[in-house]
């Protein structure tokens, strides 16, 4: 794949990778701290604009939450599930739950345990907080029998908790939109079995694949419709996702408008709500305040709203006061940047007959 590639190439690339999951993230932070507060509330405590910046959550400003935390084990998993294949072996489903797995280690033990080799991702002790993870995500992994479609875990649960970490299935810009679409569903169903629950994950990853590769967020919304469409239980997506496209059209976007939309605390919601403030952004920053001043699940919507604005704008474009501030920011871009060498430069990492590396030992294939 690296030789398909020109450096200017690889160096956009990069740059998205980097943007989508750092914008993620600065979306997830800002909503941290109001994230179960009505908009009187939030105004009430932070002013008649609501947030301007950060404010407070968990003993610190810039903190993320679970939504973070579950992206970059997401992306950890893809990464692993690529190395796997050097011992033929592969269905990156599997390698994405057993990321999981780790995380949902993290929202409990005290800190990693160094006698496990399992990679670096879950050696970080920063990741050793619970952060509001949603009941779905934690009933999902349980155990370690994983979900698929025929057999979903919490077959009636369409919380956004598949959607908000779904992200990191766009960036696989190698893959055709309807294999991301459907990778990210099946990765979905590990916690969240009802349709719309992980329908509006394959809508959303593939809207970011469109992003990655240049493409306008209408093209991308164009095409994850028709591949939903195809699919039995979409109706409940493709109408939210078709609100927000209608809601563009009726004026100057305000928090009235977003909360048209609903709060955001079910995957099509905050899926809508992340799409709207995202087309009608002049700017990331008013579109991540906008995404988070609303009555709901103001994290998961502007870390939706992240990811879609730092794809399409690469990590340039991100508010430089908010990304300086951001916890964890230095273990995000070690593994944007890590995701971005194994897409693009593989071969030099590993390969079936080729010496054991340190990649081996960043990503055990286990």
């Amino acid at each position: 794949m690296a030789a398909l590639w020109s450096r200017e190439r690889q160096q956009d690339f990069r740059s998205r990778v980097r943007g989508c999951l750092v914008g993620g993230a600065v979306g997830d932070a800002l909503g941290a701290g109001i994230e179960f507060l009505s908009l009187d509330e939030i105004r009430a405590q932070h002013g008649a604009d609501g947030v301007t910046g950060y404010v407070t959550a968990y003993h610190r400003r810039g903190a993320i939450t679970d939504d973070t935390q579950m992206t970059l084990f997401t992306v950890e998993g893809l990464i692993r599930a690529h190395v796997r294949r050097d011992d033929g072996l592969w269905h990156p489903p599997s390698d994405v739950h057993r990321a999981y797995l780790r995380w949902k280690a993290t929202q409990s033990e005290w800190g990693p345990d160094e006698r496990r080799d399992e990679g670096w991702l879950v050696r970080e002790e920063w990741l050793y907080s619970s952060r509001a993870p949603g009941h779905a995500c934690l009933r999902g992994l349980d155990d370690e029998v994983m979900g698929t479609l025929d057999k979903p875990k919490n077959a009636d649960s369409k919380g956004c908790g598949a959607v908000m970490r779904s992200a990191p299935f766009g960036m696989l810009v190698g893959w055709s939109p309807d294999l991301v679409f459907q990778l990210a569903v099946e990765c979905a169903v590990l916690t969240h079995g009802h349709p719309t629950g992980y329908l509006s994950a394959g809508v959303f990853a593939v809207v970011v694949h469109a992003l990655m590769q240049g493409a306008s967020i209408d093209a991308g919304v164009r095409g994850a419709l028709e591949i939903a469409a195809a699919h039995d239980g979409h109706e409940e997506t493709v109408a939210a996702v078709e609100a927000a496209l209608a809601m563009v059209r009726t004026g100057t976007p305000d928090s009235g408008r977003v909360e048209e939309l609903g709060q955001g605390w079910t995957a099509e919601e905050a899926l809508a709500i992340g799409l709207y403030c995202a087309l009608v952004a002049p700017d990331v920053r008013s579109g991540l305040l906008l995404a988070v001043n609303h009555s709901g699940d103001s994290d998961s919507t502007g870390s939706i709203c992240g990811n879609l604005l730092g794809a399409m704008h690469g990590e340039t474009a991100l508010p430089a006061d908010l990304v300086a501030e951001l916890e964890g920011r230095g273990t995000m871009l070690q593994l944007a940047d890590d995701f971005s060498m194994e897409m693009t430069q593989s071969a030099a990492l590993h390969g079936a007959d080729g010496p054991r590396t340190h990649w081996a030992k960043r990503y055990p294939a286990t």
